[in-house]
């Protein structure tokens, strides 16, 4: 590649880092952690009235490494109500910030906008109240305006809102008026502790003196500076030689300039010491961004399609030897986003763009003769508006797309450089390609091609004529129904990626014939009618295969030999083995024939992961319980299975899902597997079991009368659901169960006792009428299971009663549904943790009970307790709360007195169907109330005219068909001038809407008008210049009025961009393509976690935002 040292090539591309980091790999910074939180949680950040904190320093000492411990620490944690972190790089683009604040905030992707002022109205919809951290990583320059944009996000926010940048530059800080705190060079003992960590292979040095003494030197050498450090330690790892110490010690390059380059001594001292082949393939990787993140697989066929690969063993073997080689140097390190993926720092970025010089760019405007690899992350419209930069390069041999736009990539004929491609990706396009040209074929260089995407439907048959082609990546390709019938000419084809082809209908003849073939993703059977596809005899040829492989339609094999002749058994590197048939309904002739198939079909005994669906017999086949190297199991919708296969032997099988079974009515000794005369602990391994629609399921028997605490030792999760004849009792014993679910197992008899299951902390527990939760919670004088439990939702167990009469020390989410016939008071001081509470269907609740202290609690729901009267006497404290509902509460008279002193945080404050509440109290409203909906209380919309709403932004305000006093709106109700969001339902009498009461609406960005039968007129000046969305519906003579666009009615709102009539889009573009409902995050961001990752609430009926439990 001509590859030189200190070849100039600064380029800055978009670097993306993350808020992980790793503990173990950092010192010497604990003070300048200390420091660093004291300024974030301060209360005004030394009197700066920017709130904005600096962190100083030159570039590989450590700055995005600190922000990552300070985000993380779980102080931080706590304090804020909203974090954000967001690499900004070279370029700070405002809009991009935006986003990312607005996706944090929601959770969600964020929706396109036509204008900024969108995005600032959503900005601060979300921003408004909460107390936010705003992380900008690795800011290069800043300007006015920069600072006057952070200066309004916090604005937006609540007091004690920060945000903290990291910089290279003074003036950056200076720009944003920010509180610096200058990083300083590592600490000489902390550098030695980082280089003997990196450098010797115990992480110590001493066993050699002279090399210890040598490496103090080196260690100098590196100047403080953390990267260079772990670089030079790693090249040094695996040398014992005290002369190769000696060399590097006194290696010239210790001495070049950095000016220019940006390029550190020990990096290009790391780099110099390569390998030839390996400096080849890391100067490869300068055409991926900055921070970047490469699957190790996906890149190691990259260097093959270039012949980067000395052809030794594999070359996959070969390729994965020299991607470890260059992690163990750190010039790819592991990235903490995703468990699969690595990163490059920025620093070893710039030192491969540097070394590749012009041969690697990622960007059009620097493609010239020489380049010959070009990964572009940039928007276009087609091929032809970049096909003139890619006639500069005459070399080219590697064309990557990265987050493209592009409608089409080439129509008809493709250049000559195209031609010479040895690997052509295009599979991260956003609109894919649809369609190949047929000239595709003449790029007989070609190894690697990549068109995944949900666009194409069609491969040209020349692609078989791609003699060369290695790899051939169609993921994903969801309309592609066939491949070339001579694809068996592909005679060098690894790699054949055809995952998520839902429509594929089967594979081309001979496929036998590619016997190159590593990795193929699925393998469709042809019937044996059908002359056009593949037998499944044909996977017996194929003896390199590896990795996972999905078989479908196996009714489709023609005998029983010729599923022997798959030779699955032969096939030892085979890790993931999926097994389908289809659909039973969709099979006629169902016989146990199929027995034999799945017989003949034994895959290696090595093989990890077994996954069986839609098999039609009436038994497994013994070879399952001879997988001993199982690790993960899924029978599913096996429907004439009448028993489990013995599974309980296997040494390390962890995952067990076993679904769709409806055979299956006793699960007893054969289940756990031949145990019986050995020590051996029955599922010893297992930590995930999952047991789903087993109809006929009646009994479950356990191992032995002596042995049942030995079963399911190291079990953490366990679902039942929906097993509707189980009878009986659960395991008697699970001492690391964490997590149990169980829906709808109506005949399930247990009591859920404390000794059962000592460190569970989540459980579920739904239409399950027998089940007593805690029953003998009563007998026991310490708390047990009471001390542990963080989740519990109960919903429709008749028996299930909650024992309140000790405390629930760590409960944080309780649901309750339909249960707890008792429960007439709940002692709110019984559960000191509690965030977030919801009580649903509760007949005889009739109060809240508070004795003690201040409430931690940020959210309470009650709903349909027709009984429920009374708060607790003399106010609810709760600080925190943040969102308050009440519905169907009949005979509910009266809110929380002092609600402006005791619930300070309040933004969310819901009524429904509460027709006794007559009036607010009389004090002020809560500061931080931000949302009001009021739904069907009569008695509370009669007086609400009376009252002086506070500077709310969103307001749902509705009654019924009774409502006959409202004529006109709001009447004499003082709408806020803050109003951004105005929902107006169900007014029965409803006819105009007042021109004073909308003058003075300058926020207003939406109004939705939905159930006013009798609404004839808009307001007479007008809706306000601000509105941008207007829905109405179920108002017919309103409709009749706008439907024809003329007349009076429509001049006063054809302004408003966006109009909506019964679901109708009358003008503009659909609201909901870049705006979403008003969401609000809070101090439950880690019960969020916990709550996603146990609770899908599915058919249980929870409203959002309120109920964050089910995403």
């Amino acid at each position: 590649m001509g590859l030189q040292v200190g070849v100039k090539g600064k380029q800055y591309p978009e670097r993306l880092t993350t808020s992980y980091v790793r503990e173990s790999d950092t010192f010497g910074r604990d003070e300048d952690k200390k420091k660093v939180i004291d300024l974030l949680l301060s209360s005004d950040a030394s009197g700066n009235e920017m709130c904005v904190i600096a962190i100083v320093g030159m570039g590989g000492i450590g700055k995005t490494t600190l922000a990552q411990q300070a985000y993380n620490d779980s102080r931080v944690e706590q304090h804020f109500n909203l974090k954000i972190w967001f690499c900004v790089s070279e370029e700070f683009v405002m809009p991009m910030v935006e986003k990312s604040i607005i996706e944090a905030a929601t959770s969600s992707p964020c929706p396109k906008f036509e204008n900024p002022e969108q995005f600032r109205v959503i900005l601060k919809k979300n921003l408004t109240g909460k107390k936010f951290l705003l992380v900008l990583d690795d800011v290069w320059r800043a300007k006015p305006d920069h600072r006057e944009f952070l200066g309004q996000l916090l604005e937006y926010g609540a007091r004690g809102s920060k945000i903290l940048v990291t910089t290279r530059n003074k003036s950056v800080a200076s720009a944003m008026h920010a509180i610096p705190h200058h990083l300083e060079l590592l600490p000489k003992d902390d550098c030695w502790s980082l280089f003997e960590k990196h450098a010797f292979r115990n992480g110590s040095s001493n066993a050699d003196p002279k090399i210890k003494e040598i490496g103090t030197k080196i260690m100098e050498k590196c100047k403080g500076l953390p990267l260079a450090v772990k670089a030079i330690g790693d090249l040094l790892w695996s040398e014992s030689n005290v002369e190769r110490w000696t060399n590097i010690l006194k290696s010239n390059l210790w001495d070049l300039p950095m000016e220019g380059t940006y390029i550190l001594p020990a990096l290009r001292l790391s780099y110099n010491y390569l390998p030839s082949y390996l400096k080849r393939c890391f100067a490869y990787c300068s055409i991926f961004p900055k921070d970047h993140i490469f699957e190790k697989d996906q890149l190691v066929l990259l260097w093959m399609a270039e012949g980067f690969l000395q052809p030794i063993e594999t070359m996959e073997q070969v390729g994965n030897c020299y991607f470890d080689d260059l992690v163990s140097r750190s010039l790819f390190q592991q990235s903490l986003e995703t468990n699969s993926g690595f990163v490059m720092h920025d620093l070893v970025n710039d030192l491969a763009k540097s070394v590749s010089g012009q041969f690697g760019t990622d960007s059009l405007k620097k493609i010239v003769k020489m380049t010959r690899y070009v990964h572009l992350c940039e928007s276009w419209g087609t091929f032809q508006d970049i096909k003139e930069d890619l006639l500069k390069a005459k070399q080219l041999r590697t064309f990557l797309t990265l987050r493209f736009s592009s409608v089409r990539f080439w129509e008809n004929k493709m250049p000559r450089t195209i031609l010479c491609l040895r690997v052509l990706s295009l599979g991260r396009i956003e609109y894919s390609v649809n369609k190949l040209p047929d000239s595709i074929g003449e790029m007989k260089y070609l190894r690697y091609l990549d068109v995944s995407g949900p666009q194409l439907y069609r491969l040209p048959d020349s692609i078989c004529n791609l003699c060369n082609l290695q790899t051939l990546k169609l993921s994903s390709c969801l309309m592609l129904d066939r491949l070339p019938r001579d694809m068996w000419k592909l005679i060098n084809l690894r790699h054949l990626e055809i995952d998520q082809t839902y429509h594929l209908k089967e594979m081309p003849i001979k496929m036998g014939r590619l016997n190159c073939l590593q990795t193929l993703t699925k393998f469709i059977v042809s019937k044996h009618d059908s002359g056009s596809g593949s037998s499944i005899g044909e996977l017996g040829k194929l003896i390199n295969l590896r990795g996972k492989l999905l078989i479908e339609k196996i009714q489709n094999v023609r005998s029983v030999e010729d599923a022997f002749d798959a030779s699955l058994k032969d096939k030892a590197y085979l890790e993931k083995l999926v097994l389908e048939w289809s659909p039973l309904e969709e099979v006629l002739g169902i016989s146990e024939s199929q027995r034999g198939v799945l017989e003949n079909l034994q895959p290696h005994e090595k093989l990890k992961s077994l996954t069986i669906v839609y098999y039609g017999g009436k038994g497994f086949p013994d070879w399952i319980g001879g997988l001993t190297s199982l690790s993960e199991l899924k029978l599913f919708d096996c429907k004439y299975c009448s028993a489990l296969p013995p599974l309980g032997h296997l040494p390390f099988l962890n995952q067990l899902e076993i679904k769709g079974l409806h055979g299956v009515v006793n699960v007893g000794p054969e289940f756990y597997g031949n145990c019986s005369n050995s020590s051996m602990k029955p599922f010893g391994s297992l930590k995930f079991l999952r047991l789903k629609n087993l109809s006929n399921w009646e009994n479950w028997f356990y191992f032995g009368v002596q042995n049942e605490v030995e079963t399911f030792s190291q079990l953490e999760e366990l679902y039942i659901e929906n097993c509707p004849k189980l009878r009986g009792m659960l395991p008697v014993y699970l001492p690391l169960l964490d997590k149990l679910e169980i829906l709808d197992c109506q005949h399930l008899k247990a009591s859920l006792s404390i000794d059962s299951f000592p460190v569970l902390t989540r459980m579920k527990i739904i239409r399950s009428d027998n089940l007593e939760f805690l029953a003998l919670a009563k007998q026991h004088k310490h708390d047990g299971l009471l001390s542990k439990l963080k989740i519990l939702l109960i919903d429709d167990c008749k028996k299930c009663e909650l024992p309140m009469h000790q405390q629930f020390s760590s409960l944080e989410v309780l649901f309750l549904k339909d249960c707890c016939d008792s429960l007439t008071s709940f002692p709110l001081d019984l559960f000191p943790n509690l965030k977030c509470i919801r009580i649903d269907g509760c007949r005889n609740l009739q109060s809240l009970e508070q004795r003690g202290g201040d409430l931690v609690i940020s959210e309470i729901g009650i709903w349909r307790c027709f009984n429920f009267v009374s708060f607790p006497k003399g106010g609810l404290r709760a600080p925190n709360l943040v969102m308050f509902t009440l519905k169907n509460c009949e005979s509910l008279r009266s809110m929380p007195c002092k609600m402006h002193l005791f619930l300070p945080s309040l933004r969310y404050l819901e009524l429904v169907n509460c027709p006794e509440v007559e009036s607010f109290p009389e004090e002020e409203f809560p500061s931080n109330l931000k949302k009001i909906i009021i739904l069907t209380c009569k008695k509370l919309i009669a007086n609400l005219w009376k009252e002086i709403l506070p500077r709310i932004e969103w307001l749902e305000i509705g009654g019924d068909e009774s409502e006959d006093h409202v004529e006109s709106f709001p009447g004499e109700l003082l709408l806020p001038t803050t109003l951004t969001y105005l929902h107006i339902k169900s007014f029965g009498n409803l006819k105009s809407l007042d021109k004073e009461g909308f003058q003075h609406l300058t926020s207003l960005v939406e109004l939705q008008i939905y159930g006013c039968p009798f609404l004839m007129y808009m307001p007479e000046e007008g809706l306000p210049a601000s509105l941008r969305f207007l829905s109405i519906k179920n108002c017919p003579v309103l409709k009749k009025k706008l439907r024809s666009k003329k007349g009076k009615e429509w001049l006063k709102v054809t302004r408003v961009p966006n109009i909506v009539i019964d679901d109708r889009l009358i003008q503009g573009y659909r609201w909901q393509d870049w705006t979403f409902r008003y969401e609000y995050d809070h101090d439950l961001k880690s019960v969020k976690v916990m709550v996603w990752q146990m609770v899908n609430l599915g058919a249980v009926d929870v409203r959002p935002p309120l109920w964050t439990w089910h995403g």
